[in-house]
C-alpha cells in the first residue's frame, strides 16, 4: 500500500460512519489522506481509527457546509467523497411525493450543496475531485426502487453535468455506481432472501457479493491523480451484474 498516494490531500468522507463511507475513510487515511469524516451516527464515527478527524452531523442541515469549513480552518480542500444516501422504496405507485421528496433531500440535494461547498473550496486551491455514489440502479431497470433509482440517476446526471463545468477549474468529477455490496444494512437481506442471492450474485458474472473495500478501492482510484484525465465518468462496482444477469448454461440443472 502506498501510504503517501494522497499525503497532503484533505479529503470530506460523508456517510462515513459505517459501509463503503467507513472504508474509503479507512482506506484513504492509511494512505496519507487528512480525513474528515461525516455521519450523522456519532457511534459509528467513534469506531474510526483514531488518523480520522470526525464531525457529527446531518447532510441535509443547510449548516453542514459552514461547520465544514470551519473544520477546514483555512486547508485547502482536495476531494469530497458524496457517499451519504438512504436506499429501500417501492414501486412508483406506492411511492408518493413526500416519499420522492425524501430520497432527493438525502441522496440529491445533499450532494448538490456539498458539491457547490467543494468547488468553492477546491477553486481557491488550484482544483480537486469529487466523487459521487450513484448506483447501479441508475443504470439498469430496477423493480420496487423508484425513489431511490431515480434519485440517484439524477446523482449520475450531476456527475456529468458539474464534470462540464468545472473541469476548465481543473475540479474532476466522477462517480462509481455500486451493484450489490454486504454492509450493515444489506448483510441481514442477503442471509435471508434466496431470491436476492439467485439475482444478484448467483447470476452475476464474478458470483459473489461485493464488499465495501471494493467499492472504496474505486473511489480512491478516481480521486487519485492515476485518474487525473477522467472526468464525468460513471465507474460500475457491481461484480459484471448489470451486464450479465442471466444463467449461464447448465445452471438450471
Amino acid at each position: 500500500m502506498d501510504t503517501n498516494r494522497f499525503a497532503g490531500k484533505t479529503t470530506i468522507v460523508t456517510g462515513a460512519g459505517s459501509g463503503i463511507g467507513r472504508a474509503v475513510a479507512e482506506l484513504m487515511a492509511a494512505q496519507g489522506a487528512a480525513v474528515i469524516a461525516v455521519d450523522r451516527d456519532a457511534t459509528g464515527l467513534a469506531r474510526l481509527p483514531d488518523a480520522v478527524e470526525t464531525l457529527a452531523g446531518d447532510v441535509t442541515d443547510p449548516a453542514l457546509p459552514a461547520k465544514l469549513a470551519d473544520r477546514l480552518a483555512g486547508r485547502p480542500l482536495s476531494i469530497l467523497v458524496n457517499n451519504a444516501g438512504i436506499g429501500g422504496g417501492g414501486r412508483a405507485d406506492e411511492t408518493s411525493n413526500e416519499d420522492l421528496l425524501r430520497y432527493f433531500n438525502v441522496n440529491v440535494l445533499s450532494v448538490f450543496a456539498l458539491s457547490k461547498f467543494a468547488v468553492a473550496a477546491m477553486r481557491r486551491s488550484g482544483g480537486g475531485a469529487i466523487v459521487n455514489i450513484a448506483s447501479i440502479y441508475a443504470i439498469v431497470g430496477a423493480t420496487g426502487s423508484a425513489g431511490y433509482s431515480t434519485s440517484k440517476a439524477a446523482v449520475d446526471g450531476m456527475t456529468r453535468q458539474m464534470a462540464t463545468d468545472f473541469g476548465p477549474e481543473n475540479i474532476r468529477v466522477n462517480a462509481v455506481a455500486p451493484g450489490l455490496i454486504e454492509t450493515p444494512l444489506t448483510a441481514e437481506r442477503i442471509r435471508n432472501e434466496p431470491w436476492r442471492r439467485q439475482i444478484f450474485i448467483e447470476q452475476a458474472p464474478l458470483r459473489r457479493v461485493g464488499r465495501p473495500e471494493d467499492v472504496a478501492q474505486a473511489i480512491a482510484f478516481l480521486a487519485s491523480e492515476e485518474a487525473a484525465f477522467i472526468t464525468g465518468a460513471t465507474l460500475r462496482v457491481d461484480g459484471g451484474w448489470a451486464v450479465g444477469r442471466y444463467p449461464r448454461q447448465g445452471d438450471a440443472a
